[in-house]
């Protein structure tokens, strides 16, 4: 199978088999506050991506490239929609074009619809330092993401089958390249000690990637014959990664993903430490079932209700939702306690 007519299958199967809606989210909730004291028209949505400064709290995370036309087609719409509503905009692994001149258009596309914009560059951790910086060049970005993908690369038909020496890659590609890394999982979540050594490697900035919202598992055992279906139920949930990736990792920037769908679940993923959230199939969902107009409106959407939430927390900007008193219940709870991370702290925090 051609790598392009794997890119199209992935979109196909990632909106048949949609998200599970098992991202932990609905183990938080926020401590309501009777008396916040703002105001909407107070409230700054402003955030940092590492030394990066964003007028919003969420991103277009990486969803493709590489499939031909139709995801050009996708590309230019994300583009547009990004540059419309000023989010920064990540594109899709790029190994595609740099073994293939002729897909690079499906990743050009979004810096010519966006020639101002954040854009991030992507590809995975078997990349060389050679093609970290081609891919930075393809599309003239402003960071570019590393992505982890394991278990999908071996649920994978004809995925990669070795993992060695990813992290000095990485340590090579920090070192060397001149735009930040971001580091992401694609959707089973890091734990505390990956994103520890990730930390030690010289990265800042860490995607989650949380379980919980388009499952590449699931996605590769559609193209398999005999199932790998112990993966589909693998990972750690987005809420959960996110706790885990933050806890003793203060300096970094901590970027949220993973099947998050709404205002609220933006506003939770921030006040549990997130500083940037990132979206990519519910986006995807609405532009491809509803069109670019949709999708421009749901964006401004989502920026309305997080300004309505934040209100009513009483956070006026981002660091202060992140101090947002919350509780922590259910499962999500359950895994911390048996990781020895205090949850109670989060319940005794204090916006002002």
């Amino acid at each position: 199978m051609s790598r392009s007519k794997r890119k199209w299958d992935h979109i196909q199967y990632a909106l048949a088999t949609g998200q599970r809606m098992q991202n932990g989210f609905d183990c938080i909730s926020f401590v309501h506050q009777s008396l916040p004291n703002t105001a909407v028209a107070e409230i700054d949505l402003h955030t940092k991506i590492g030394e990066l400064t964003c007028s919003s709290p969420i991103f277009i995370n990486a969803m493709t490239g590489g499939g031909g036309q139709k995801t050009i087609d996708i590309n230019r719409n994300l583009a547009r929609a990004a540059k419309e509503t000023g989010i920064p905009v990540a594109v899709g692994s790029q190994m595609a074009a740099l073994k293939d001149s002729a897909e690079r258009a499906t990743y050009q596309v979004v810096r010519k619809e966006n020639p101002k914009g954040l854009i991030f560059a992507n590809l995975g951790s078997e990349a060389t330092l050679e093609q970290a910086r081609a891919a930075v060049d393809m599309v003239e970005a402003n960071a570019l993401q590393i992505h982890l993908n394991v278990v999908q690369e071996l649920t994978m038909p004809e995925g990669d089958r070795d993992f060695r020496a990813a992290l000095q890659r990485i340590e090579k590609i920090t070192q060397s390249l001149e735009v930040p890394i971001i580091v992401k999982e694609v959707g089973f979540g890091m734990s505390n000690e990956a994103v520890s050594a990730l930390r030690s490697a010289g990265v800042s900035i860490i995607d989650v990637g949380g379980f919980g919202g388009t499952n590449f598992s699931r996605i590769e055992n559609e193209r398999r014959e005999r199932l790998l279906s112990f993966f589909d139920e693998w990972g750690i949930p987005t809420a959960t990664s996110i706790i885990e990736a933050r806890t003793n990792n203060e300096s970094l920037s901590i970027l949220a993903s993973g099947g998050i769908r709404s205002s609220l679940e933006i506003a939770k993923a921030i006040a549990l430490g997130a500083d940037s959230v990132g979206m990519a199939g519910y986006f995807l969902k609405v532009l491809i079932e509803e069109g670019y107009e949709a999708l421009l409106e749901e964006i401004h959407y989502i920026h309305d209700e997080l300004i309505f939430i934040m209100t009513a927390l009483g956070a006026q900007n981002i660091s202060q939702l992140k101090k947002a008193p919350l509780i922590i219940s259910g499962e999500v709870h359950h895994w911390l306690n048996e990781r020895n991370i205090n949850t109670s702290e989060f319940s005794r925090r204090k916006i002002k």
